[in-house]
């Protein structure tokens, strides 16, 4: 999982994201950039465990992440952690587009991977299909959203239980206790192909 933290120029992040969600889009522009590389570093991240073979690179998934950024309107962003959390959301919509279309080419191929790794509880590396994870994660989704959101925020954008606190508006503590909980039930439905059901 990639490791992204919220750290850096805090307070110009901030102040940008509070101007863009005003309207600002000069403060947009400024701010994308300062972001790229943390958005790209996450996207190499996530990627490393991808299936041999693969044709989306870091620089291309940052690229439609970043252009999907661009487009976003009545966003009130909060902080750098409320954007790094849009910008997973983002990224796990162009990655499960990707491989929507690469299962639907008429070719031989191998199934999108990703590693369910010990980011999802798991005591070895274990890859997994990228469609059965959002599957599983809009099942999750089902019952309980923050969960899910937790998953996403901590696996796709790599962040710190901190971050994801600030982001959901909930303390360090529940996010450790949802975390532990939402991964072990991602675990047991990847790996055993359970029925969905609580955490």
């Amino acid at each position: 999982m990639p490791h992204s933290t919220v750290s850096g120029p805090s307070s110009d992040v901030s102040g940008l994201l509070r101007a863009w969600g005003k309207g600002d889009l000069q403060a947009r522009d400024d701010l994308l950039p300062l972001m790229y590389r943390e958005l790209r570093q996450q996207a190499a991240g996530f990627l490393r465990h991808e299936a041999a073979g693969h044709t989306l690179q870091p620089t291309a998934l940052v690229n439609e992440v970043y252009l999907k950024l661009v487009g976003q309107q009545r966003v009130t962003w909060q902080n750098r952690a409320h954007f790094l959390g849009i910008a997973a959301q983002l990224m796990r919509r162009v990655l499960v587009d990707h491989a929507r279309a690469r299962a639907a080419a008429k070719r031989p191929r191998r199934a999108f991977q990703v590693a369910l790794d010990e980011a999802i509880g798991a005591a070895e590396p274990r890859s997994c299909d990228l469609l059965a994870l959002d599957q599983a994660l809009d099942e999750l989704t089902t019952f309980d959203r923050r969960l899910a959101t937790i998953i996403e925020l901590r696996y796709f954008a790599g962040l710190t239980e901190q971050d994801v606190a600030e982001v959901l508006s909930i303390s360090r503590a529940t996010v450790t206790r949802e975390w532990q909980a939402a991964r072990a039930w991602l675990y047991r439905r990847m790996t055993a192909g359970r029925e969905p059901g609580q955490p």
